[in-house]
């Protein structure tokens, strides 16, 4: 995390002052727990929430200075604010029965900002879709230009990746909304699953099925995937839009503000900056996928090889992406759209587009697709190399000329009919 790419609402969810208000938040409602159960006395942690405690994250490192410990450190620093009545803190519990379960808090937390960004890219998406619905450009395989569509048909594609991702993140918010309270190898030794069951709820989580030490990293593992999912789905329509950009192309460009520049040498230049800037982000939290499928394999109960990794991934990897969704829906609200230069592009072959539609036209009179393919091929080759225009060879190729007419070849070269079917397209991304 550093400031640059670092939304405050990130900044203050993975700070230290609420990482240990987070734990305190568990060991209070384990308390309270404890107290139902009749293990812990009545009214000990509502005498210690009255306190107010204001939890020293400089004091709490000093601690762990000396015990090497941070959990202990933590409970000793509360201890210190809540005089007596904290000793009950912690009863029956492991480390990681704090640790894990307020690292779901926060990973849900973060999820949370995660979706209401991608909300927004979303809908800037949906409005460019239904703004461009007709707007016709030329689609390319390759890089090479192969047959017309439209640009909201093109947004249409994003627009349903990045519901489709988040389908995935809601649905690994739940997977890491897991915590336990099962003691030091998850036997419950002395505490029991109804107090845990408790405790849990009260901090919006469910238990673990098979609890060890810790939660299982597979969750973990799942939250991760999605994440990079979702930062590919944003590289991806940065990367066409860096392609957009081209001079050879400009068909749509990254919006270009009053008293900006391009570059440090040339100042004719307006360089497609936010679109880079997100592909490379999109590697950062790419990269915590591989040590997070990592950390899924520990010893036998648990180890803390995982902890150290987690310390990193997880504040990196959810920063950077709500940072990338917040400038990948302002790139997709601001982006400039250029429909005479699609056009043109489009018209720029002189209708090779339309081969497909005259290699069918052979195929329905009679040829055979491969006879049919190499009449419409070496007509293509012949425009390419700048000898006459892809229809006028066509209509002078005795061959074809016999089978379909001019007006049979002039029919092929339809764009209405090539387009007929993208308003289906275009309703199924928006309503799904």
């Amino acid at each position: 995390m550093i400031p640059r790419y670092t939304p405050a609402e990130f900044a203050a969810l993975w700070s230290p002052e609420t990482r240990f208000a987070t734990w305190l938040e568990v060991e209070l409602a384990a308390c309270e727990a404890m107290e139902e159960a009749g293990h812990v006395p009545t009214g000990t942690a509502k005498t210690i929430r009255e306190l107010a405690l204001k939890l020293d994250p400089q004091r709490i490192d000093e601690i762990e200075q000396v015990t090497r410990h941070d959990v202990i450190a933590f409970l000793t620093h509360v201890e210190e604010l809540a005089g007596p009545p904290a000793r009950w803190l912690h009863k029956g519990m492991t480390s990681s029965d704090v640790l894990d379960t307020s690292f779901a808090m926060l990973l849900v937390r973060a999820s949370d900002l995660l979706v209401a960004r991608l909300d927004l890219l979303i809908e800037a998406l949906a409005r460019r879709v239904r703004e461009h619905r007709r707007t016709v450009m030329m689609g390319r395989s390759h890089g090479i230009h192969a047959e017309p569509v439209t640009f909201g048909e093109v947004l249409a594609g994003h627009l349903a990746e990045m519901k489709r991702a988040r389908v995935r993140l809601v649905s690994a918010r739940q997977e890491v909304a897991v915590g336990k309270l099962a003691g030091a190898v998850g036997t419950y030794a002395h505490l029991s699953p109804s107090i845990e069951n408790r405790a849990l709820a009260a901090l919006g989580l469910q238990p673990e099925t098979v609890p060890t030490q810790i939660v299982a990293r597979d969750r973990h593992a799942s939250f991760f995937c999605a994440m990079a999912l979702v930062a590919a789905g944003i590289e991806r329509l940065a990367t066409n839009v860096r392609h957009w950009q081209r001079t050879e192309v400009r068909e749509a460009e990254e919006a270009f503000a009053k008293g900006q520049k391009g570059s440090s040498a040339m100042p004719h230049k307006r360089n497609p900056i936010l679109s880079e800037n997100l592909c490379g982000l999109a590697r950062v939290v790419r990269a915590a996928v591989v040590p997070a499928l990592e950390d899924v394999t520990l010893w036998h109960e648990r180890d803390i090889s995982h902890s150290s990794t987690e310390r990193m991934i997880a504040p990196d990897a959810t920063t950077t992406l709500g940072f990338m969704l917040e400038r990948g829906a302002r790139l997709v609200d601001q982006l400039v759209v250029y429909p005479d230069a699609m056009r043109a592009n489009l018209e720029r072959t002189g209708g090779l587009c339309f081969s497909e539609a005259l290699l069918l036209a052979l195929v329905d009179k009679g040829r055979a697709r491969q006879e049919a393919y190499v009449m419409v091929q070496r007509n293509a080759m012949r425009a390419i190399e700048g000898q006459g225009t892809f229809r006028s060879n066509l209509e002078a190729d005795a061959e074809v000329s016999a089978l379909l007419g001019k007006e049979g070849i002039a029919r092929c070269f339809d764009l209405e009919h090539a387009l007929r079917h993208v308003d289906a397209i275009i309703d199924r991304a928006l309503e799904s």
